[in-house]
C-alpha cells in the first residue's frame, strides 16, 4: 500500500478529512468522498449555536481557546479588563467597551422612542429617513430590512440617491445619527433635508430627530436649534459596536421593529458571555485562530431570516482586525452556492441564520436570533483581535481617505487625468502600468484580473447610486467566478467607513476596481462650497491616492454615461 501524496494530505487537512485515511495514488479522492468531516460540538446558549466542521479550523480554534482560558479572557472581558489588547491599545479599549451594557442602557430608551413614535403617526408621519454612515447605519438596516419594516437609509454621497431618499416630506422624519456631528457625509445629509424640509414649507426643526453621544458639539447644536428630539448614546462604544444603543435602538424603534425584542434576546446571551464554553467565545476562536492559521478571508454566507446582515457584520469584522498588516476581510456572498464560496487554504465559509443550521463541510454555522448575533458577534471580535495580538477598537487607516477628500475639496492640485481609452461610455484609467498591453475593456479587466496577488483579493468599489444602479452588484458574482481569489463588493462612500480601513491597514494583498459615473443631475450642500457631485468625486480620488500610494493596482472607471456603460461593464465582466 503506499503512501499518501503530500498535496492529498494538505487537501484532507484543509477539508477535515483525517490524514491516517488517506491510502495508495486514488485515496484522496475516495477519503473525501466517503470519511464524514471532522465536525466540532455545538456550543449553544440562550437560543444561539456555533458549530465548526473541519480538521485544521477546529485546531486553530482550540488553540486560541486553550490560551484564552488559561488567560481568564471571558472573565477579564466581560469585566472591561482594557488591558487585554496590549498597552498601546488600552486607553482607547477603556473607552470603548459600553457595548457590554448595551441591554440596560438600550432599555432606558424605549419609553421615549415609543412614544415618539405614537406623537409622529398622530401628525401622519409615518416614513422615517435615517442619515448616517457606517455603524450609525447598517444595524438599524438590518434590524428593520429582517422585520420586514421599511426605513430609507441615505448612506451615500451620490447626488440622485440623496435627492431620492429627500420625498414624500408631509409624511417624513429625519434621523441624523452621528457620535459627534462632524462626519462630513452626515453633516451634508443633514444640511440637505433641513433645505428640503424649508422648501416644502414644513418646519425642519420639527421633522429632525438626533442621535448622538453626549456632550457633542452636535448635542449643543441641535439643542440650540430646537430639533424635534435629541436622543444621546452612550459615548463608551464605538460606532461599529453600536448595534443595540441609541444608534441602532431609536431609528429602528421609530420605523416600527420591536426593538425590545431585541434587546431581549441580547440579554438572554449576556450570562454566557463571562464563561469558557460560551458560544461568543468558540466563535472568536475561531474566527481569530483561522486568521491566524491563514484562513484570512470571511466568507459570509446568508441563510433565511436576517436580511442583510452580512453588511453590518462585514463593517465590524473588517474595521476592527485590518491594521498592522492583518486581519479578516469579510466576503459577503449573495448565496450558499454563489462565486467564492468553493473551499480554498485562506478562506473560511460562516454560515449566518436566525433558525438551526449545519455547518459547511469545512467552515462554521452562527445560527440564532438577530439580537444575539449582534452581542456574540461583537464579542466575537473583540477576542479575535486579542487573538490577533491587535487593537480592535482603533481604524487608524480610516482618516487617510477623509484627509485625502479634504484636501480635495480645500482645492489642493488635482492633475486633469486624461482616460487610456475610451469605450461603450466608459473611461477607462489605471495605475502604474497595470494596463501596458491592454486596449479594450474586457482586457482591461482581464489584467485586473491577472494582478491579484496569491492569497490576495479583489475589491470592487462602486462610488454610484445604490437603488438606481443596482445591477452594479452584479460584478461580484461575475468576477468571483472568473477569480480564483476572493471577491469583495462595496458601495462607497459606505465602504470606506468599513472594508477601507482594511484595504490600507490590513495584508496589501488587494487589487482594486473603482467605478464612478458622470452626474446628470446635480444636488447642492446648503452652506457649503461643494456639491455631492463634487464631494462623491473627491472621495473617489482620495481613496484612488490611498491605494496608489501603496503601489495597489487599480483600475478606475468612469462611467459618461451611467446606463450604457454599466450595461458595457456588465457584459465585460462576462468574459
Amino acid at each position: 500500500m503506499s503512501e499518501p501524496r503530500a498535496e492529498d494530505v494538505a487537501e484532507a487537512v484543509r477539508e477535515g478529512v483525517a490524514p491516517s485515511s488517506l491510502s495508495g495514488e486514488d485515496g484522496g479522492a475516495a477519503a473525501r468522498t466517503m470519511a464524514a468531516p471532522v465536525a466540532g460540538s455545538a456550543v449553544t446558549a440562550a437560543d444561539l449555536t456555533v458549530q465548526t466542521s473541519g480538521g485544521a479550523l477546529l485546531q486553530a480554534a482550540e488553540g486560541v481557546l486553550a490560551d484564552a482560558r488559561s488567560a481568564g479572557l471571558a472573565q477579564a472581558l466581560t469585566q472591561k479588563d482594557a488591558t487585554l489588547w496590549g498597552p498601546e491599545a488600552s486607553a482607547e479599549a477603556g473607552i470603548r467597551l459600553g457595548w457590554l451594557d448595551v441591554v440596560d442602557t438600550g432599555r432606558t430608551l424605549l419609553p421615549r422612542v415609543l412614544a415618539l413614535r405614537d406623537e409622529l403617526a398622530a401628525e401622519g408621519v409615518d416614513r422615517v429617513v435615517l442619515c448616517g454612515m457606517g455603524g450609525s447605519s447598517l444595524a438599524p438596516e438590518v434590524v428593520c430590512e429582517t422585520a420586514g419594516v421599511p426605513l430609507v437609509v441615505v448612506d451615500t454621497t451620490d447626488p440622485g440617491q440623496v435627492r431620492s431618499a429627500l420625498v414624500e416630506l408631509e409624511r417624513t422624519v429625519v434621523v441624523v445619527s452621528s457620535k459627534s456631528g462632524g462626519t462630513l457625509e452626515t453633516d451634508s445629509h443633514r444640511r440637505a433635508a433641513r433645505a428640503a424640509f424649508e422648501a416644502a414649507g414644513i418646519d425642519p426643526a420639527q421633522r429632525i430627530v438626533v442621535v448622538t453621544d453626549p456632550g457633542s458639539p452636535f448635542e449643543k447644536a441641535s439643542q440650540d436649534e430646537g430639533v424635534r428630539a435629541v436622543f444621546l448614546a452612550d459615548p463608551n462604544v464605538g460606532g461599529r459596536y453600536s448595534a443595540l444603543t441609541a444608534f441602532g435602538v431609536v431609528p429602528a424603534g421609530l420605523a416600527g421593529a420591536d426593538v425590545g425584542a431585541l434587546l431581549d434576546q441580547a440579554e438572554a446571551l449576556m450570562p454566557s458571555l463571562a464563561q469558557d464554553d460560551s458560544p461568543a467565545l468558540a466563535l472568536g476562536a475561531v474566527l481569530g485562530g483561522g486568521a491566524i492559521g491563514g484562513r484570512d478571508k470571511l466568507v459570509l454566507a446568508p441563510a433565511p431570516g436576517l436580511v442583510g446582515f452580512g453588511d453590518w457584520a462585514e463593517q465590524l469584522v473588517a474595521e476592527s482586525t485590518g491594521k498592522e498588516g492583518k486581519g479578516l476581510l469579510p466576503i459577503v456572498v449573495e448565496a450558499l452556492d454563489a462565486p467564492g464560496t468553493e473551499p480554498a487554504a485562506d478562506s473560511h465559509l460562516v454560515v449566518v441564520s436566525a433558525s438551526s443550521v449545519e455547518p459547511p463541510v469545512v467552515g462554521t454555522a452562527v445560527s440564532g436570533p438577530l439580537g444575539a448575533q449582534f452581542l456574540a458577534w461583537e464579542y466575537a471580535t473583540a477576542v479575535a483581535g486579542w487573538a490577533l495580538r491587535i487593537n480592535p477598537f482603533d481604524q487608524p487607516n480610516v482618516q487617510e481617505s477623509k484627509d485625502n477628500t479634504g484636501a480635495i475639496l480645500d482645492g489642493a492640485p488635482s492633475p486633469v487625468r486624461e482616460p487610456l481609452f475610451v469605450e461603450s461610455g466608459v473611461e477607462v484609467h489605471a495605475t502604474g502600468d497595470l494596463l501596458a498591453s491592454a486596449d479594450t475593456l474586457a482586457s482591461a479587466l482581464q489584467a485586473l484580473l491577472d494582478a491579484v496577488p496569491e492569497r490576495g483579493y479583489l475589491a470592487v468599489m462602486a462610488y454610484l447610486d445604490r437603488q438606481a444602479d443596482a445591477a452594479a452588484h452584479e460584478l461580484r458574482a461575475l468576477l468571483a467566478s472568473r477569480l480564483a481569489h476572493p471577491v469583495t463588493f462595496g458601495w462607497a462612500p459606505r465602504f470606506l467607513h468599513s472594508t477601507g480601513q482594511f484595504h490600507k491597514g490590513g495584508p496589501q494583498t488587494g487589487a482594486f476596481l473603482q467605478i464612478t459615473g458622470a452626474v446628470g443631475q446635480d444636488l447642492e450642500i446648503p452652506g457649503r462650497p461643494f456639491s455631492f457631485g463634487d464631494l462623491q468625486a473627491a472621495q473617489a480620488l482620495g481613496d484612488l491616492r490611498a491605494l496608489d500610494s501603496r503601489d495597489r493596482p487599480v483600475l478606475a472607471l468612469h462611467l459618461t454615461d451611467r446606463t450604457q456603460g454599466l450595461q458595457a461593464l456588465l457584459e465585460a465582466a462576462r468574459g
